[in-house]
């Protein structure tokens, strides 16, 4: 689908990636942009529709759909990390449910939500932002990386499920961004903007999948390998 002329519906749209979503589509020609927060006075961006949105609470995103009844482009970017370790605090559970709240049950709660508008409106496309950690788990981020696998595993479900409808089902995977749930991280770190545009040209050129950085791709390429990158020891 083109970008162009699309009414588009963005959860996490006040800041970091989702913000860089929405500027890359009111440029692009968008003919509405939808930009969904829990806070909805955080939106400042000119030009976008604020929507209020937890994306934890199911029965918010029914709401949406019904309010925004003209979405052709649904983009689940909304996600938490909490830092969680495998053998970590006595909160580790706590931390683990919020995050797979947002990251896996938020992204099915708006697929389910928006599938009937999606297909009233041509089919249109899904885009799941995933991570690098669909694939690796970090000792230090060992429920987010279980969240974005799971949720990995969900966008192929929906591809799975929708493409009777019409729909495209578009899994974004990227390492490190610079953005604020990695600004105590060191090292280089990839532009938002630059991983929209790669996002955005996959899906009108019709892809599944986005491999948005070298260090992505190395580690996408290396599953199948003897010694793969999940089976390696990691710091920290």
């Amino acid at each position: 689908m083109q970008i162009k002329d699309s009414v588009v519906f963005i959860t996490g749209a006040n800041r970091g990636l989702g913000l860089a979503f929405a500027r890359a589509a009111l440029a692009a020609g968008a003919k509405k942009v939808y930009a969904a927060a829990r806070d909805p006075k955080s939106v400042t961006l000119p030009g976008v529709i604020p929507i209020a949105l937890d994306v934890t609470r199911p029965e918010q995103a029914e709401a949406a759909a019904r309010e925004c009844g003209d979405v052709n482009l649904l983009i689940n970017n909304a996600g938490i990390s909490r830092g969680t370790s495998v053998l970590g605090a006595d909160d580790a559970f706590d931390s683990a449910r919020a995050e797979l709240e947002t990251n896996f049950f938020g992204p099915w709660a708006l697929s389910r939500a928006f599938a009937p508008v999606l297909a009233a409106n041509g089919g249109g496309a899904i885009i799941n932002v995933l991570s690098i950690l669909s694939w690796l788990t970090l000792p230090g981020a060992v429920s987010y990386s279980a969240s974005k696998s799971a949720a990995w595993s969900l966008s192929n479900a929906l591809r799975a499920a929708l493409r009777g409808q019409g729909t495209q089902v578009l899994s974004l995977h990227v390492a490190f961004m610079d953005t604020d749930m990695t600004s105590r991280i060191p090292g280089p770190k990839a532009s938002p903007d630059d991983v929209v545009k790669k996002t955005y040209e996959a899906l009108e050129a019709g892809k599944f999948e986005v491999l948005a950085d070298p260090l992505t791709q190395q580690v996408k390429a290396g599953l199948s390998a003897e010694l793969p990158p999940y089976a390696v020891e990691r710091a920290g």
